[in-house]
């Protein structure tokens, strides 16, 4: 194995994977450095998903080597990837991964809670959250009452309130309408930057993309220049931007 910069919290070399014997993953090789803002682009299909999966030790890469803080994710036993996850990394979705029995409140501090933090300690953070995205009133519904944006900040409040690391976003205003998708990701951008978080976020946007501080373009799970990528067709732009929340 080759040891990664000092300078890259996660740092990737040659990922391959496929699903169900098509490529998801060919030789994908990147380095994401400290408290950075990074972009992954491309159209769906591109391997976006896939990619966010291994960096974040959800997908073990059937090769390559993916490394967090010097330390390497891809050999590690599940548990401890499950620890390294729940520790140092949060995850945002593009559908909420919300626990249906769960309020709001509940949502936002799993994390800490399943770490051993107490009760009023993960409460008060994640209500710090919660009031930052406007949804603090809801803190006592569960998911069932909220609309989907609603749903949506609450889990960007739990990613949020763990004080993770690394936050990995995959897609996590593509259901959302425009002043929606705004207002969540100011909030994620400048907490990141406010709070040293490391951010990899997946999009086919481009708007999203310029929030990023730097942008790497994967086509047919392999990185190619921006310039190469195909452009989204317009009406699954228009059918995005019309869906209820």
């Amino acid at each position: 194995m080759v040891a990664p910069p000092d300078n890259d919290v996660i740092w990737a070399r040659s990922l391959h994977h496929s699903h169900n014997g098509s490529p998801g993953l060919g030789g994908v090789s990147i380095g994401v450095q400290d408290a950075e803002i990074l972009a992954v682009t491309g159209p769906r299909g591109s391997g976006k998903t896939t990619l966010l999966h291994c960096l974040s030790g959800r997908l073990v890469p059937e090769q390559g080597e993916v490394w967090f803080n010097s330390v390497p994710v891809h050999t590690m036993a599940p548990r401890v990837r499950e620890q390294l996850r729940r520790e140092r990394f949060g995850w945002i979705a593009s559908d909420p991964e919300l626990v249906p029995e769960l309020t709001v409140w509940e949502n936002a501090a799993l994390p800490l809670l399943l770490r051993g933090v107490s009760h009023r300690a993960a409460r008060k953070a994640a209500t710090e959250w919660l009031e930052r995205l406007d949804i603090a009133a809801l803190a006592k519904q569960r998911p069932h009452a909220l609309l989907q944006a609603q749903r949506q900040r609450v889990s960007v409040a739990r990613a949020l309130a763990a004080q993770p690391t690394v936050i990995f976003a995959d897609e996590p205003t593509a259901t959302l309408h425009r002043a929606d998708r705004t207002q969540v990701l100011r909030t994620l951008t400048t907490a990141a930057r406010s709070h040293g978080i490391t951010v990899v976020l997946a999009t086919h946007d481009a708007e999203i993309a310029a929030l990023a501080d730097r942008t790497v373009a994967l086509l047919d799970g392999r990185r190619v220049a921006t310039g190469t990528l195909p452009a989204e067709p317009e009406a699954e732009g228009r059918a995005a931007c019309s869906l209820s929340v």
